[in-house]
C-alpha cells in the first residue's frame, strides 16, 4: 500500500476508530495527545507498595495461627515462648518478602529487555516505537514472526495468524482486509498493513489479564497447614473434653482448668511449621534460580511440585536472539555489494522479519550503485520458502529478485520448456548446491551460556 493508491484508510466496523485514517498514519502530535488521554499500550502496573507487602505477610490464615499462639501464650503469662513464636513468625514475612523481592526485581529487569516494538506510520514514514506507546487509530504493519501489540482492524495484505494464546485454537487462521485481530496474536505468514483499534486494557487480552489478575486460590502450602491444624484440632478438642471432664468430676478450680484447657489449644497450632515450609521453600528457589529458573513467589516452588503433567510446546535451542550475514558467494558477473542490494530489495522495509533486518542491515554498510528500483514486494511465504521484488533498471528492463531457501530459489532455475529465459549453467548449479551444502552443515548459532 501507497500514498498514491489511499489517501484515506476507513476501517469498517470499528466502532473505536476514527471515520477514516490518512495513509500517511497519525502526527507526533496527534500521537502524543492520544497517548495522554488513553495511556499507554500496557497493562496498569499493579505491584503493591512495598510496606503493603511487608505487611500483607503477617495477613493470613497461617500467621493468623501464630498471632494467636502468640496471644495465648501471653495470657498464660508464657512471655518467653511468646516471644520464640514472634521471632518465628517474623522470620516468615521477612524471608519470603525477600525472597520474592528480589525474584520481582530480576523479572522486572528481564521485561525491561523484553519490550516489544512496533512498526507504525508516523508523519508518512515508518518507524520502530515501542508497543507501549501505540494509540488509536495508528497505522501498524504486521509481519512474519511479530507479535500483534494491540487490537487491530486489518486494511490491506493478507496474514496467517496463530491466536491460539486468545483462543485456544490450535490451527492459524487466515486474515485479509476487513478481520479484526486482536494483542497477543503472532504472525505465522505474510504482512498486512492494520489500524489499531484498541490499546492497553481495553484490548481483549488485557480484559483476560484483568481477570487473572483478581483470581485468587488457595495455596498449596496454605492447605497443607490449614490440613494439618484441622487434624489436631479434631484430635485435641476430644483431649480438651476428657480434661473438662475430668476437672468437673474431681471440682478442680476454674484458676487451674483455664489455663489447661488453653494450653490444649495452643497443642493445635504447629508453630514450628510455617517456619520450616518457608526455609525448605526459599532454599528451594535459591536453588533453582542457579539453573536459570526464577520463582517470583516462595509458594510457586510448592506449587510446581504438585504439577502431575506439565506440557510445554518449546523445543530448540535458546540462542542470542541476533541473526547476522556471515559470508556472501557471489555467482560470476556480481559482486558482494550488488548481492546485498538486490537481497535487500526483496527484504521487507519496517518489518521486524529478523532475516531481512540482517540482509539491510549489511547491505547499508556496503551500499551497491547502479541499483534497479522496487516497484513491486511479495513479503516473505513460509509455504514457498521466498520473498520477491520486482524493479526496473536504468534502462526500463524488467527485473525479478527471487529470495529465499536455496532449494526453493534453485528450482527456478530448473530446465524447462515452457520458460522463455535461459537456464543457469548446470555446472554452477552443482557447485552451488555444495556450497549451500557446506552451509547447512555448519553450526551458526551462538548459545546462551
Amino acid at each position: 500500500m501507497t500514498a498514491d493508491n489511499a489517501a484515506v484508510l476507513a476501517p469498517p466496523g470499528s466502532p473505536k476508530s476514527g471515520s477514516g485514517i490518512s495513509s500517511n498514519g497519525l502526527t507526533t502530535d496527534e500521537a502524543r495527545s492520544r497517548l495522554e488521554t488513553d495511556g499507554p499500550n500496557a497493562m496498569p502496573d499493579t505491584s503493591a507498595h512495598p510496606l503493603r507487602n511487608a505487611f500483607a505477610k503477617f495477613w493470613a490464615p497461617v500467621p493468623w495461627l501464630l498471632e494467636a499462639s502468640i496471644v495465648l501464650q501471653v495470657v498464660l503469662h508464657k512471655y518467653f515462648e511468646a516471644a520464640v513464636i514472634a521471632g518465628l513468625l517474623v522470620f516468615n514475612a521477612t524471608l519470603a518478602y525477600f525472597q520474592e523481592g528480589r525474584a520481582q526485581a530480576t523479572l522486572a529487569a528481564l521485561k525491561s529487555r523484553l519490550a516489544l516494538n512496533a512498526s507504525v506510520r508516523r508523519d508518512g514514514t515508518w518507524k520502530t516505537v515501542p508497543a507501549a506507546e501505540l494509540v488509536r487509530d495508528d497505522l501498524v504493519k504486521l509481519s512474519l514472526g511479530g507479535v500483534v501489540a494491540a487490537d487491530v482492524h486489518l486494511v490491506d495484505g493478507s496474514v496467517l495468524l496463530d491466536q491460539s494464546m486468545l483462543t485456544g485454537e490450535s490451527l492459524p487462521i487466515e486474515a485479509g482486509a476487513g478481520v479484526d485481530t486482536y494483542a497477543g496474536a503472532l504472525v505465522r505468514r505474510g504482512e498486512a498493513i492494520a489500524v489499531v483499534t484498541a490499546t492497553g486494557v481495553h484490548t481483549k487480552f488485557g480484559r483476560t489479564a484483568e481477570l487473572v489478575r483478581t483470581a485468587h486460590v488457595v495455596s498449596s502450602q496454605q492447605k497443607a497447614v490449614l490440613r494439618i491444624v484441622r487434624n489436631l484440632a479434631i484430635f485435641n478438642g476430644a483431649v480438651i473434653l476428657l480434661i473438662g471432664a475430668y476437672a468437673f468430676a474431681h471440682a478442680m478450680p476454674w484458676s487451674e482448668i483455664i489455663p489447661l484447657l488453653l494450653t490444649a489449644v495452643l497443642a493445635a497450632i504447629p508453630v514450628a511449621l510455617p517456619a520450616t515450609f518457608t526455609l525448605a521453600t526459599a532454599l528451594g528457589a535459591r536453588a533453582l534460580a542457579k539453573l536459570g529458573v526464577l520463582p517470583t513467589r516462595l509458594s510457586a516452588v510448592d506449587e510446581a511440585a504438585t504439577i502431575d503433567v506439565l506440557c510445554s510446546d518449546k523445543t530448540g535451542t535458546l540462542t542470542l536472539n541476533a541473526l547476522s550475514v556471515t559470508s556472501i558467494r557471489p555467482m560470476p558477473g556480481f559482486d558482494e555489494a550488488h548481492i546485498l542490494g538486490l537481497a535487500a530489495l526483496a527484504s521487507s522495509d519496517g518489518g521486524q522479519d529478523s532475516v531481512d533486518a540482517a540482509i539491510r542491515s549489511v547491505s547499508s554498510q556496503k551500499p551497491a550503485p547502479d541499483l534497479p528500483k522496487l516497484t513491486k514486494f511479495v513479503p516473505f511465504d513460509p509455504a514457498r520458502k521466498t520473498s520477491e521484488a520486482t524493479a526496473t533498471d536504468a534502462k526500463g528492463e524488467v527485473q525479478r529478485i527471487v529470495k529465499g531457501a536455496f532449494t526453493s530459489v534453485i528450482a527456478l532455475t530448473a530446465p524447462s520448456s515452457s520458460r522463455a529465459h535461459r537456464s543457469a549453467d548446470p555446472v554452477l548449479l552443482v557447485q552451488y548446491a555444495r556450497v549451500a551444502r557446506d552451509h547447512a552443515n555448519r553450526n551458526y548459532r551462538r548459545e546462551m551460556q
